[in-house]
């Protein structure tokens, strides 16, 4: 922890009573041995261009010396000086040399080495548990918080989190300018979630920690799998317009758009490549590597079929003609 060992300190406790008596009071002597000890500037004495002051203090002796303290003298109401042995004792003891303040509150930061793969969420939340006892005994004024790299991340998600309802807010708009249908937009949406399998099992087979720079790259990962989704939408949809009917466009749709979709989604996985082995983008990276493979692949399969289930596609019945004979 970052409170190393104490200080000597040297203290002085007054006899209120004999300090009452000669006309005292602790911050006469508190100034007579700031005057003696550290000094006490009393005027100014100017040379040319210069201002030099005349601070007054006792000699080097009584400065150095602690056995000399208590011989201090301390000039009284009555204008005699008494000793400062004669009003006050001299205490030795020990004192933090340093206090640190967080949030300007005193505070003891204990700090920890995580060894091998194990990360510090992981740390955290087995220790967790271990804390609540202790929480529980803690006087009134006390309170034990966790900091390091949980808590930048706690703090990062708080900050994403402000502004998810403006990012919601302008993807529903962006979605209803292009799709310009409530319930188009709301299978586009349905596809986002796809990611998280990907996201999921990528992380875990990496063993890579959700933290910050991987939720940004998951919520980055959601535009590019609704980005396909609405690829296909408007695909069909174009289809439709150009007199195919339904089942024909979902299916031709599909197998016309593969090829783009998979390139654009195979493209963004291999720039990803690189930032996998750095140390602070690697979850980011893993997160949209996995995640758009897996979403990809699961939605050239999931929006086709929600399409059809969803606008009652079914196939177009062929009828055939038997000649009959003559």
């Amino acid at each position: 922890f970052d409170w190393d060992e104490q200080s000597k300190i040297v203290g002085i406790e007054i006899d209120q009573n004999k300090a009452r008596l000669l006309g005292l009071n602790s911050q006469d002597v508190a100034q007579v041995l700031n005057m003696a000890l550290n000094g006490l500037a009393v005027t100014a004495y100017r040379e040319r261009d210069k201002t030099i002051e005349v601070v007054l203090r006792a000699d080097l002796p009584a400065r150095t010396q602690l056995a000399l303290l208590g011989e201090l003298t301390i000039p009284t109401a009555s204008g005699k000086s008494v000793p400062l042995a004669q009003v006050g004792r001299v205490r030795y003891g020990f004192e933090p040399g340093v206090i640190w303040r967080r949030d300007r509150l005193p505070t003891i930061t204990v700090r920890a080495n995580v060894y091998g793969n194990i990360q510090p969420a992981t740390v955290t939340a087995q220790i967790e548990p271990l804390l609540v006892p202790i929480r529980a005994k803690l006087p009134a004024g006390f309170r034990l918080e966790t900091g390091g790299t949980v808590e930048e991340s706690a703090k990062g998600q708080s900050s994403v989190a402000a502004g998810v309802p403006l990012f919601v807010l302008v993807v529903l708009t962006i979605l209803m300018v292009q799709l310009q249908n409530i319930s188009r937009v709301i299978m586009v949406l349905l596809t986002a979630p796809l990611g998280l399998i990907g996201v999921t099992l990528s992380l875990l087979l990496f063993g890579q920690p959700f933290g910050f720079v991987a939720m940004l790259g998951t919520i980055a990962l959601f535009g590019m799998i609704m980005r396909n989704s609405v690829i296909l939408v408007d695909q069909i949809q174009q289809d439709i317009a150009a007199g195919r009917s339904e089942w024909e466009a979902v299916i031709e749709s599909t197998v016309r758009r593969f090829r783009p979709i998979v390139l654009t989604a195979a493209a963004a996985v291999l720039a990803m490549v690189p930032l996998s082995r750095n140390s602070f983008f690697g979850p980011m990276a893993v997160a949209i590597m996995g995640g758009l493979i897996v979403a990809t692949l699961l939605t050239l399969l999931f929006l086709p079929a929600l399409y059809a289930a969803w606008y009652r596609v079914r196939p177009v019945e062929t009828v055939s003609t038997v000649p009959v004979p003559a």
